[in-house]
């Protein structure tokens, strides 16, 4: 889920859709028009469809047109579209209202999506060829955004591509489920979606559409007097190219805007706002803090800024560089050395700044990407779009939200409130965004950056005045008094955690249970594992608290009718809700629920853990052992070996992880199969179980790079990842695993080098999956020498609840460290979600995730996650000792999914249309 802005729009402290009232608030008019009689409606929180009854069916795919338009003119083009379909009986679907429109357009918005208004469905090429021209004369004077998608059909606001019309779904590279489209041996292939138009290989051209694609590629960048040398940044609103004067030479940076595309919140344009940053650029002529204007001229409408090139590094890049605290080996030297260099370039900013605010100018979006720093220790700022003169007394309109200031600051204020957030910055990466929910934690975060770094703490004092305004009688931060992980008994800090995810609650809605990650509103999300209801139930019982029954039977409902497009998967899918319930006694629910999974087409299942086989077979063959279910014995052991043919050699795997390859690590790459061989070895399984178990972790560390911190991470080629979801951690916890059954020096010598990521002393996020909490449970789990004891059922656990991280330094600092991240909710303890934006409390992002972890290391219970607690003694079918396991570990989102009829089969949803 690459979009979290507009999951920030509905509510200040939780990721949510904007609900009824709001979308009512801006629907279009035609949302109230009456459905026509004869024909039916089908209405989402974005969507609006409509389809006639009883006209036979539509194909599953084809050539399908789009309408764009802009705020201005949606309305007119809607009446006229409804007017010209409806007649017609042309199935066609809507955006419901205006701000579902500004934000598929907005700047953040993707690329490859963003401009569509109206989707229409012909029944054939014919039809499609006959629409087009009727409605490119009905629709004239409409203007709107370029799809980049599409094919531009004439000069006005249509355009066409060949792609699914009902939305059926196949596994992609990972075996995350992605759309498709039938290819022309009849095999569903995924249906790409991306910012330039192609058509399937296997479809021609319809003849009509030929001109379209001459006239698109009639405009040539040949034309423009520069030479295009490298793209540095992509956005909805147009790109950033390094490029070449050919009449000077020089190297200069093009900013290209699109009109009626890259909206901000108050409606502006791309071309609107690189016209006005050309006009601030000639005020600040002679400035060297701002890059020189050389040009700004059109072609084919988009819109092009030149300027000056700044050959610098932007801060951010030499933060991450620099910051010590995420480093394995930083000492009192290097924190020493940083916070010198961080006050000294603060002191730069605010020094540009003042020269800005001189001019007559304010910035308005300060943030580390958007300030450069030369070889020679020349600063300059870039991005000056949204820089507007220092007397109109503006508020911010677009800026990077761990910078943006709250609605009552203007003019220069804008800008103070910027140099204050950085100020913290340069110390904690990201912790400013939380501001926004709770202004108060600023001072917390003052005291804990004086705790670390050689920095006085009234250094700060200024900069939290300014992050607090002018409230003449501030209230203390529930901080001040909430138990805190590392300072307060873990009792205390448990029951904080409680209260807050309990609080949370809203049995009363259909589409979740507790607020968590803009992931739980896509199918399955809101009762899965990693983000659904499953996941924290799961963790508020294996910590000890009072689960409500009906939290329980909120999950039972909607995973005994699971709705179309269901996830069959343990963590983004029903295995992992069977495995759940079944750890609360509810084990005749967990067997239907895996019934339901075993009638669908299960084997063509990625081998991820996640969403995969290695999840489905755990999961499998925990429940054929409780029962003695025969039936479910054999269908893990079937994965097994599923997994075990499909898995390759160890070098059969790129070096890179992500991006246009397959992941690695626990979650999405070859770790969750290795520790699906070993469960299944520990099971009495041949020795071969554990050879393939190397093979796969082979995999995984063929795609690991050795940073200069001696650390073993998971090369990205553009980072490194540390976690447990998809970095060293989690990959650690596998191969800690192996070495309990067979020796390797390989493996000692990775182990070490993947462990020493947990002496690293920040980390952004405090999720599980993707942040500290995740460091935390792989400590506590299985990268130190404590090991776990077998599980109780769920509600018949005891335990001495003071476990004492502190044999283990690296545990006990990164609990100390969750301080960091700690955020006040109702009377409770609550941790930010994924991007930081908003609180979470589900398991893989957010409260519940540190929950268990916490407990992990604190609690006489030792949960873990599922499938991650320690073998106990059996026998191999070679007679040796060996171990066994009740059961394995993380998340995500892939797999096959809950068909129309409760089977896989064509993978079709019922809402109708793509």
């Amino acid at each position: 889920m690459d979009q979290y802005e507009p999951y920030c729009l509905a509510d200040l402290f939780f990721y949510d859709k904007l609900g009824q009232k709001q979308n009512e608030a801006s629907d279009f008019s035609l949302v109230a028009r009456p459905v026509p009689e004869g024909w039916v409606r089908h209405e989402s929180d974005v969507w609006m469809y409509y389809a006639p009854q009883g006209e036979g069916t539509l194909p599953s795919q084809g050539w399908k047109i789009h309408v764009s338009a802009r705020l201005d003119d949606a309305e007119r083009a809607l009446a006229l579209i409804w007017d010209y379909c409806v007649p017609r009986g042309i199935v066609f679907k809507y955006l419901r209202g205006r701000s579902v429109l500004l934000m598929r357009n907005s700047k953040a918005a993707s690329r490859g999506a963003s401009g569509k208004l109206v989707t229409l469905y012909p029944r054939d090429e014919n039809e499609c060829e006959g629409i087009l021209k009727e409605l490119d004369e009905l629709l004239e004077g409409i203007e709107g955004p370029y799809i980049l998608s599409d094919l531009r059909y004439a000069q006005g606001p249509l355009f066409v591509r060949y792609g699914g019309f009902a939305e059926r779904r196949c596994p992609g590279k990972d075996g995350e489920l992605v759309p498709a489209i039938e290819n022309g041996a009849g095999e569903l292939v995924p249906d790409v979606r991306g910012a330039t138009f192609s058509v399937p290989e296997w479809v021609t051209l319809p003849s009509f559409l030929a001109p379209h694609v001459d006239a698109r590629n009639s405009v040539r960048v040949d034309e423009m007097p520069y030479d295009f040398e490298s793209v540095l940044h992509f956005s909805n609103g147009g790109g950033v190219y390094l490029a070449r004067d050919r009449a000077s030479g020089e190297r200069v940076v093009l900013k290209e805007a699109r009109p009626h595309a890259g909206l901000d919140v108050i409606g502006r344009d791309a071309v609107t706002r690189l016209q006005h940053e050309r006009d601030i650029l000639e005020r600040l002529s002679g400035l060297d803090v701002a890059p020189a204007l050389r040009d700004y001229f059109v072609l084919g409408e988009h819109h092009f800024l030149v300027e000056e090139f700044v050959d610098g590094n932007p801060l951010q890049r030499q933060i991450v560089h620099r910051y010590p605290l995420t480093k394995a080996d930083h000492d009192a030297t290097a924190l020493a050395a940083y916070t010198e260099w961080a006050l000294d370039m603060h002191a730069k900013v605010e020094d540009a700044v003042r020269r800005l605010h001189e001019r007559g100018v304010v910035f308005g979006d300060l943030h580390p990407n958007n300030i450069l720093v030369t070889a020679s220790g020349r600063l300059c700022l870039i991005d000056f779009e949204v820089a507007v003169p220092a007397e109109d007394q503006a508020r911010t309109t677009l800026a990077n939200p761990a910078f943006l200031a709250p609605r009552d600051r203007r003019g220069v204020d804008v800008d103070r409130y910027a140099l204050a957030c950085l100020r913290y910055y340069l110390f904690a990466p990201q912790t400013t965004i939380t501001l926004l929910m709770h202004p108060r934690k600023a001072a917390q975060l003052a005291g804990l950056i004086a705790e670390t770094f050689p920095v006085p703490r009234a250094d700060f004092d200024d900069a939290v005045a300014v992050l607090l305004g002018t409230d003449p009688d501030p209230a203390p931060s529930p901080l001040d008094t909430l138990p805190l992980p590392g300072r307060a008994p873990w009792p205390d800090v448990r029951e904080a955690l409680h209260r807050a995810i309990l609080a949370s609650a809203t049995p009363d809605r259909e589409d979740r249970l507790f607020p968590g990650d803009p992931a739980q509103f896509r199918d399955g999300g809101a009762v899965n594992l990693a983000h659904g209801a499953a996941g924290v139930l799961y963790a508020l019982a294996e910590t000890g608290a009072d689960v409500p029954p009906e939290h329980v039977d909120w999950l039972v409902e909607r995973a005994l009718d699971p709705e179309v497009g269901m996830p069959l998967g343990l963590y983004d899918g029903l295995h992992g809700v069977a495995h759940v319930l079944d750890r609360f006694g509810r084990r005749q629910d967990a067997l239907d629920i895996t019934d339901i999974c075993l009638r669908e087409s299960w084997d063509r299942l990625s081998l991820n853990l996640c969403s995969g086989l290695a999840g489905t077979g755990l999961t499998l063959l925990h429940l054929g052992e409780a029962t003695g279910e025969t039936e479910l014995t054999d269908a893990a052991l079937r994965m097994v070996d599923l997994c075990a043919e499909r898995l390759g050699g160890p070098d059969d795997v790129p070096e890179l992880s992500g991006g246009d390859h397959p992941r690695a690590g626990l979650m999405h790459g070859s770790s969750g199969p290795a520790l699906l061989f070993l469960h299944a070895y520990e099971r009495g399984g041949s020795v071969e179980l554990l050879d393939r178990a190397a093979d796969a972790l082979r995999q995984d560390l063929r795609r690991c790079m050795l940073a200069e911190d001696g650390s073993l991470q998971v090369d990205q080629g553009w980072r490194s990842l540390p976690y447990l979801d998809e970095g060293s951690v989690g990959i650690g916890l596998v191969v800690a695993r192996y070495l309990l059954h067979r020796p390797d020096e390989e493996f000692e010598r990775a182990l070490s080098r993947l462990a020493r990521v947990t002496e690293s002393g920040y980390f952004v996020q405090s999720g599980l999956f993707a942040g500290r909490a995740g460091i935390i449970a792989a400590l506590a789990t299985g990268l130190r020498t404590h090991r776990t004891p077998h599980r109780a059922p769920l509600g018949d656990q005891h335990g001495d609840p003071h476990g004492d991280p502190r044999a283990d330094p690296r545990l006990d600092a990164q609990i100390q460290g969750l301080r960091w991240h700690a955020m006040p909710y109702r009377d409770g303890l609550a941790f930010t979600g994924d991007q930081l934006m908003r609180l979470s409390m589900d398991l893989a992002t957010g409260t519940a995730g540190v929950l268990l972890a916490l407990a992990s290391a604190l609690d006489g219970r030792r949960p873990t996650l599922p499938f991650l607690d320690d073998p106990t003694p059996t026998t191999t079918t070679d007679g040796s000792a060996t171990t066994s396991g009740s059961s394995v570990a993380p998340a995500g989102s892939s797999g096959l999914m809950i068909g129309p009829s409760g089977r896989v089969g064509s993978l079709a949803k019922e809402t109708p249309l793509a």
